[in-house]
């Protein structure tokens, strides 16, 4: 995931946390003790992941799909032959996975 991605899910994330104070905790024991909590970061992401309607209700879509090898071979050559590469000369690395990040209509793809 790419800066800019993370700063879309920080948004997100920031926006349930400000949200109404029981909006969607998470419901657990602990000792012998009943308690309500906000989730994590990692918990919401996994949420907006695995909960169309909870994706929904935050406005945050995260999609996650593999490559096919034509796919992958065509973004590693467009890495390895980019004109940015007089900047950063390192070899790209072969992606395999697609990942697609959406929030307040904005659309952000990265390729890993």
């Amino acid at each position: 995931m790419n800066k800019e991605q993370q700063e879309l899910l920080d948004d997100a994330y920031e926006n349930y946390w400000n949200s109404h104070p029981d909006a969607d905790k998470i419901f657990q024991y602990e000792g012998s003790t009943f308690v309500t909590r906000r989730m994590t970061e990692d918990e919401f992401v996994d949420m907006v992941k695995t909960d169309d309607e909870f994706s929904g209700r935050w406005g945050l879509q995260i999609e996650e799909r593999e490559l096919s090898d034509e796919e992958s071979i065509f973004h590693y050559e467009k890495e390895l032959y980019s004109p940015l590469r007089i900047i950063d000369p390192k070899i790209p690395v072969m992606p395999n996975k697609l990942i697609t990040i959406t929030y307040n209509n904005k659309t952000i793809e990265s390729y890993e």
